[in-house]
């Protein structure tokens, strides 16, 4: 692929992420209002509807069995993912809880090696151990001086959030190549809202009028943002692109500094450098033919 005809998907994938990090910042102020059960709830039920419309319009096929039961595994697995993330989202600074989601590619490694049967090197496996270092770098700041027992929790949740967004790269990897784009977040977004709809009769609340804007604001972009990263990583390769994902966290930091008051610690920043380089170091290390057709998380992106 020429450098020509990856200008038009590298200027989407950059639109996709910074649009996926403003849904963070809107799951987060909806996750503080209406609590994150009900912010996700509710995102989904929009979300749904939105593509619903959207298949209709664009007059999008059914799945077949197989595919769809594809599709219900990856709704499955994003809908716990995402729960973990903004569980961890309203404990964490912003920019912090991206800088943790990012040790997802390094996950998705082994992931590979055990679902796919692909090799794992000694560079991936010195990639790992630089991640590793990256995290305990970012975990250490929460250890000086005071003792944050639910900072540390929060902590935790991204990471068990970023093991099953490691599982759902391998999972958008070969559903790339069976879905359209919108046929993949309106899925997405109708297995997350019957999964939780199961806790709807002991947890649903109706949102209150003045947090119906930010519902709306979270799911168009979800889907939005969704739609075009799968659109960019059709159309170039995926070693192209991963360098454009981890300007997420220079939104969260921007982001979380202008609406939630955050500030950026020395620890999170130099963590997130380590853990950066070491995808990096891993994506070089492999051949194309193995990335995973997908973004590195910026979580959810779920999203995230």
């Amino acid at each position: 692929m020429t450098s020509r005809s990856t200008v038009i998907p590298f200027a989407v994938c950059c639109a996709g992420v910074a649009l996926f990090s403003v849904m963070d910042a809107a799951m987060k102020g909806l996750s503080l209002s209406i609590g994150v059960y009900n912010a996700l709830l509710w995102r989904a039920v929009a979300g749904t509807l939105l593509g619903l419309v959207l298949m209709l319009v664009l007059r999008q096929h059914w799945p077949t069995a197989v595919v769809l039961r594809l599709h219900l595994l990856r709704g499955t697995v994003v809908a716990f993912m995402a729960f973990a993330f903004f569980w961890a989202l309203v404990r964490l600074p912003l920019a912090e809880t991206i800088a943790l989601s990012f040790i997802a590619p390094l996950i998705a490694l082994y992931l590979a090696a055990l679902l796919l049967k692909e090799k794992v090197g000694r560079a991936a496996i010195f990639a790992s151990l630089l991640g590793l270092v990256g995290v305990a770098v970012i975990l250490s700041g929460r250890m000086r001086g005071t003792y944050d027992a639910d900072a540390l929790a929060g902590a935790g949740a991204v990471l068990l959030s970023a093991v099953l967004f490691a599982w759902n790269l391998i999972l958008q990897r070969q559903q790339a190549q069976v879905a359209s784009p919108v046929e993949v977040a309106f899925f997405q977004h109708l297995v997350m809202l019957g999964i939780f709809a199961l806790a709807a009769p002991f947890l649903a609340i109706l949102p209150p009028p003045g947090a119906l804007p930010l519902v709306a604001l979270a799911a168009a972009l979800a889907f939005t943002s969704l739609a075009a990263l799968a659109w960019a990583y059709a159309r170039a390769e995926a070693q192209r692109l991963i360098p454009v994902e981890y300007s997420a966290f220079v939104w969260a930091a921007i982001i979380g500094w202008l609406v939630f008051g955050e500030r950026l610690a020395v620890t999170t920043v130099a963590g997130a450098a380590l853990i950066v380089a070491a995808c990096l170091i891993a994506a070089r290390a492999r051949p194309v033919s193995s990335l995973p057709n997908d973004p590195p998380p910026h979580i959810e992106p779920g999203l995230t």
